[in-house]
């Protein structure tokens, strides 16, 4: 039984961090062709994902913008959540600057 539930929890963690990567994904994506790229990604990343509170910065250089989006996943499955703690998932996206 808990072989079952910490499958269970790992499969909930990898599941949430697929959910960051696409939100930083399409995070840069907007920032990239937008004249306001902070706020164009963080109402991407909103759009995109439904999990929350999910932290969102947006860092514009010369001819690029990188998105990283963070979240940390409460492990709550029983005996297996409260043995490992909650994980921290980010993931870092950089596009090319594009004109709007």
């Amino acid at each position: 039984m808990v072989l079952v539930l910490g499958l269970v929890q790992v499969a909930l963690v990898a599941r949430d961090q697929l959910a960051i990567e696409l939100a930083a994904r399409e995070g840069a994506r907007a920032a990239a062709v937008s004249s306001a790229p902070a706020a164009a990604a963080r109402a991407a990343v909103g759009r995109a994902i439904t999990i929350r509170p999910v932290g969102v910065d947006v860092a514009v250089g010369a001819s690029t913008v990188t998105v990283t989006v963070s979240y940390v996943n409460h492990t709550d499955v029983a005996v297996i959540g409260h043995a490992i703690g909650d994980a921290e998932l980010s993931a870092t996206v950089t596009m090319a600057l594009e004109p709007p």
